[in-house]
């Protein structure tokens, strides 16, 4: 019942929200909400979207979703590759967003190949993302440990 409860309240944190501000249904949330090794609730946010409006939307949800829960209780890792990426670059309209973001304990990584591509660097990035070798591959291991998931 605990379990159910749980996966409500990340339902309403994360999708209502995403209804209201969107008209349409998110891709939905995958996995079975299976808790870190220390016992926070894992999620991943997969930005693709170069957009500022879906960038504010992803990090609203990240912070509404720890509020609700409590920072401690939550794990979230924000995955960005393809024209998302534009958005972690040091002069982005997002980087005050992002850096805030980063200090409330969000984790935010860089797909590495999708930088390659746009001939980017480190140095061209926002200071405090990570980076992973592939986005996808990030998403796709994340889901198969049984974060749930989140696209924008």
């Amino acid at each position: 019942m605990k379990r159910f409860v749980s996966r409500m309240l990340v339902a309403a944190v994360l999708g209502i929200p995403l209804l209201a501000a969107t008209g349409c249904a998110p891709m939905g949330t995958v996995g079975s909400n299976s808790n870190t090794v220390d016992g926070r609730i894992p999620v991943v946010l997969h930005v693709t979207s170069g957009s500022p409006a879906a960038w504010n939307q992803a990090l609203n949800n990240a912070a509404n979703f720890q509020k609700a829960l409590g920072s401690d209780k939550v794990f979230i890792e924000v995955v960005v590759n393809g024209p998302g990426i534009n958005m972690l670059k040091a002069e982005s309209k997002v980087e005050p967003r992002v850096t805030g973001a980063l200090t409330n304990g969000v984790k935010i990584v860089a797909c590495e190949q999708t930088m390659k591509a746009l001939k980017l660097s480190s140095s061209d990035m926002i200071p405090g993302i990570g980076y992973v070798p592939g986005g996808i591959v990030e998403v796709v291991e994340r889901q198969r440990d049984g974060w749930s998931y989140v696209h924008y």
